[in-house]
């Protein structure tokens, strides 16, 4: 009978003779055995779990070990996927030989003296611990000469061993050989050698990141896979995350505080157009130091919330920096998490900066080249299969030349857009036009003429000068660069979304009290974020109030989510304010709402607008923030380059 078995049947009271005779011998040798400390070497290998759990944990720490000793050039070899053998040689300030055996005893440290030097620790190692862990699992050689020594000194093993002569220019050479060697046991959970490398060579993406001012090359197996020099940031975001994305992202650069309180965020958030279906291009750094911070994750991603399509991922490397007093890295074995000491204020400060730099207008954001976006496909010529040649103007053609033509009789007088324009008038009547059938026109009947040569937009406007429309979906426009294509639904509810936004952000938002307070069961640490919050849930339209220990009324909420369930989005509000120190939740609410309106709003298909009103829809987009993608993430123009155009023609060959 297994362990879980004889466990089971204990507890169930029954006795089984033989089997009770089994527990309480068992429970003897468990409660008889002596308390005592253990073997170093035990301890290490126990820490060592912790701080080394693949080739990529010791690449981790000894890559931090180089950088804290002011190392400027790193020369990484791997075999084997790290597992028969790392080698890091670096040009730092080096090690003295009477403190080699130091470096590898346990908890032994240049880094902090005292508790007021570990609050504001500015290294990225502190602990000493991981060498001392990595020589316990693992054959370790440390060669080193120390800044101003006339001789390098070796050594091989752990603490016990003797430090002897060897031979090196500079710095310092870490080997580690045969990793868990000493527990084999640990070596059946590492996985194949491409995933333990791919695993190393991310390890060094993220610290080649951080410090754009080291030189790094990348040897597997005697083939260099990555070779980066000293360069600045924005060449080392482009050179580790790609020269496509560097030059598509938005720049994030802001800086609040003085002096000592000073807190900055800087670096590139990418392009909503070009999200990606996997996190796996999310870099942000503390400090310098590479972490997974739910705080600062649910921060871009509320930046990001009205701007990615469905559950698309984006791509950023960010870099905020703050006192070191002000974050507390060590929370966590391998320094990857981090608590802020006010938290809620950086969560506000990330998602307030990010949310900024992807604010941009059309005219303002990269161009959207249509020919990346179709990948490999690019654009193809030939017929549409199953469609029969035509000349444009027959059946099968769909194009609107707005009122290009006017009607026998016309005045010859521009018609104004006026139609267009009612559009934007307030949320009021933006609901009255989404209550009434989108009304119909007919360009040739509308009586309106061309634009006066004088009225005519320059092509050196970002969106160009409208021509036509497409299939009473798109707008063909053409610009300096060739041709450009909009999805007009798309532009246009993003316009009145952005509009909505702003005309309720003006006022005060409206609380409406509930005829009969919600009343619901909840957890402590509810009433407690209820009571801490009072202001804040204030400021958002709510009012709730605690009827004991264990329960909460919803006593008004905001009037626009009038509508909404009180105790779901109560609840909801609460755990935000608590986990975030900001009711996001309520925004998402209203945005969703403000969303729905502006989409049944805005102008739909096959429905045909006049030249002006075209025009009058690119000019707003160039002035509308987040004109780029629509409400739900999607784009909504593309560039078409004429030099595309000439290469699917043929032309100049």
């Amino acid at each position: 009978m297994n362990d879980v078995a004889v466990r089971e049947v204990a507890a169930s009271g029954v006795v089984v003779p033989a089997l009770h005779q089994t527990v309480r011998q068992t429970g003897q040798r468990a409660s008889g055995r002596a308390i005592s400390l253990l073997p170093d070497q035990l301890i290490s290998q126990i820490a060592a779990g912790e701080v080394v759990e693949r080739p990529a944990s010791v690449l981790k720490e000894v890559l931090e070990n180089a950088l804290d000793a002011g190392a400027m050039a790193i020369d990484i070899k791997l075999e084997n996927g790290g597992v028969k053998k790392i080698r890091i040689a670096d040009d730092g300030h080096g090690i003295a030989k009477d403190e080699l055996t130091l470096a590898l005893a346990r908890h032994a440290t240049s880094k902090i003296a005292s508790l007021d030097d570990l609050e504001n620790v500015a290294s990225l190692g502190f602990r000493g611990e991981a060498l001392a862990s990595i020589a316990s699992v693992a054959r370790l050689t440390l060669t080193s000469r120390a800044h101003g020594s006339a001789h390098a000194f070796a050594l091989t093993g752990d603490s016990a061993a003797t430090p002897h002569p060897a031979a090196l220019a500079q710095g310092t050479v870490l080997e580690v050989e045969e990793l868990f060697g000493k527990v084999p046991a640990r070596r059946k959970f590492l996985k194949s050698e491409a995933t333990e490398f791919a695993h190393c060579a991310e390890i060094v993406r993220r610290i080649a990141l951080s410090r754009p001012d080291v030189a790094f090359v990348l040897t597997h197996n005697g083939r260099v896979n990555l070779h980066l020099k000293n360069e600045s940031r924005a060449q080392r975001i482009a050179h580790v995350l790609g020269e496509e994305f560097a030059a598509t992202a938005r720049l994030v650069d802001v800086m609040a505080g003085a002096d000592s309180n000073q807190i900055t965020l800087a670096g590139l958030a990418g392009n909503p157009a070009e999200a990606r279906a996997t996190r796996d291009a999310q870099y942000f750094f503390v400090n310098g130091r590479y972490v997974r911070d739910k705080v600062l994750q649910h921060a871009v991603r509320a930046a990001y919330a009205d701007v990615l399509h469905g559950d698309r991922q984006p791509s950023y490397a960010l870099f905020l920096t703050l006192p070191p007093a002000g974050v507390d890295v060590n929370v966590h074995p391998a320094k990857i998490e981090v608590r802020f000491r006010d938290s809620q204020s950086v969560h506000q400060y990330v998602m307030r900066a990010v949310r900024a730099a992807l604010a941009g207008s059309a005219a303002e954001t990269p161009v959207p080249d249509a020919a990346k976006s179709l990948g490999g496909q690019g654009l193809q010529a030939g017929g549409v299969p199953g469609m029969a040649p035509t000349n444009g103007f027959g059946p099968t053609a769909r194009f609107s030349f707005g009122a290009g033509f006017p009607a026998a009789g016309a005045s010859g007088q521009p018609q104004a857009p006026s139609a267009y324009y009612a559009l934007f008038a307030n949320a009021s009547s933006a609901q009255r036009v989404m209550e009434a059938p989108a009304p119909t026109y007919d360009a040739r009947a509308s009586g309106a003429a061309p634009l006066p040569e004088g009225d005519q937009p320059a092509f050196d406007q970002p969106l160009g000068q409208p021509m036509a429309q497409l299939h009473g979906i798109y707008i063909l426009a053409q610009n300096q660069a060739g041709l450009v294509l909009v999805d007009m639904h798309a532009a246009h509810e993003r316009i009145l979304y952005e509009s909505f936004k702003q005309q309720l952000d003006a006022r005060h938002i409206a609380s409406q009290p509930l005829l009969i307070p919600v009343t619901f069961n909840a957890e402590r640490i509810e009433v407690a974020a209820a009571e801490d919050h009072a202001d804040a849930l204030a400021a958002l339209g709510f009012e709730l109030s605690m009827l004991s220990d264990t329960s909460l009324a919803v006593r008004a909420v905001p009037a626009l989510l009038a509508d909404a369930d009180a105790k779901t989005l109560a609840r909801d509000v609460l755990r935000e304010l608590q986990e975030f120190g900001s009711g996001e939740v309520l925004t998402r609410h209203r945005d969703e709402l403000l969303s729905t309106m502006a989409c049944h709003a805005a102008v739909r298909a096959n429905r045909k607008l006049t030249l002006p009103e075209m025009d009058a829809l690119l000019r707003q987009m160039e002035a509308t923030e987040r004109s780029g993608q629509c409400n739900h993430g999607r784009p909504t123009w593309y560039q078409f380059a004429l030099s595309d155009l000439d290469k699917l023609f043929m032309r100049g060959r």
